[in-house]
């Protein structure tokens, strides 16, 4: 069983930054895919970004491109989004996803583990 928290979410003005954290449990966590995934009241879970087991892979929604950033610390057993210029659009409920596979895709229905999801409003 993996279990996966996340941290860091709250209110936050339109062009700030914000950091969310998923600590995840699990004596195998270097060998799984990680991800962040969003949910906006009313729409469906979308993808937000990736990273493989190793880092060697890294993927992004190209609503994110070049402001998030997502980064993996092994030794701590966490996982980090960094999101700069925020926009009132990136308000949503941000949950952390597991991959046992390691590969760290862009698809919901890869990822076996979830968080509980933390709630992230930007304010215009």
């Amino acid at each position: 069983q993996v279990q996966l928290v996340e941290s860091g979410g709250g209110l936050v003005q339109a062009g700030g930054s914000q950091r969310l954290s998923c600590a995840a449990s699990g004596r195998t966590f270097t060998s799984y895919g990680m991800a962040w995934f969003r949910q906006a009241p009313g729409k469906g879970r979308d993808f937000v970004c990736a990273i493989s087991w190793s880092g060697g892979s890294i993927l992004y929604a190209d609503s994110v491109k070049g402001r998030f950033t997502i980064s993996r610390d092994n030794a701590k057993n966490r996982v980090y989004l960094q999101m700069n210029s925020l926009k009132p659009e990136d308000t949503a409920v941000y949950y952390c996803a597991a991959d046992t596979w390691g590969r760290g895709t862009s698809r919901v229905s890869e990822y076996e583990y979830w968080g509980q999801g933390t709630q992230v409003t930007v304010s215009s």
